[in-house]
C-alpha cells in the first residue's frame, strides 16, 4: 500500500472513534493535507504527508508514517504517524477568563461587581 482513503486512516491511527465521524471531519473542512483544505473523505493520502486536524478544543498534527491494513489497538494507531503536535498549554500557565463566572452562582454581588468594574476600566464617574 503506498496510499489510502483519509478517512480510513484517521480511523486506523485512532484520530477519531468511528470511520463515519473521520468521514464527517475531513468533508466539513477541519483537516489539512500538506497545508491544503480537505473537502472530500476519499482524499488519497501518503506516507510523508502531513495532516493537521481540529478537534475539539485541539489541534493535532500528523506526519504519516505507514498504512495498515485492518484497524488494530492504540498502540498498533499510534506506530501509523508521527505526532508533531506541539506540546498542550498547561492550565497554569494559561491566563485566566476575567469575567468566567461558575455556572449556578447568579448574579454578582455587589463587591464582586466593583471588582469586575475595576478590571473592564468602567468605573462609573
Amino acid at each position: 500500500m503506498d496510499r489510502q482513503r483519509i478517512d480510513k486512516w484517521m480511523w486506523h491511527a485512532r484520530v477519531v472513534r468511528t470511520r463515519s465521524a473521520a468521514a464527517a471531519l475531513a468533508g466539513s473542512g477541519h483537516v489539512r493535507v500538506n497545508g491544503a483544505r480537505i473537502s472530500a473523505a476519499s482524499h488519497a493520502v501518503r506516507a510523508g504527508d502531513v495532516l493537521t486536524v481540529a478537534l475539539d478544543r485541539t489541534v493535532r498534527v500528523l506526519k504519516v508514517a505507514a498504512f495498515a491494513e485492518r484497524r488494530g489497538d492504540a498502540q498498533a494507531g499510534r506506530l501509523l504517524y508521527e505526532d508533531l503536535s506541539p506540546p498542550p498549554v498547561r492550565a497554569a500557565e494559561r491566563e485566566p477568563e476575567p469575567a468566567a463566572r461558575a455556572v449556578g452562582m447568579g448574579r454578582p454581588t455587589k463587591r464582586e461587581r466593583r471588582a469586575i468594574d475595576r478590571f473592564t476600566g468602567e468605573q462609573e464617574g
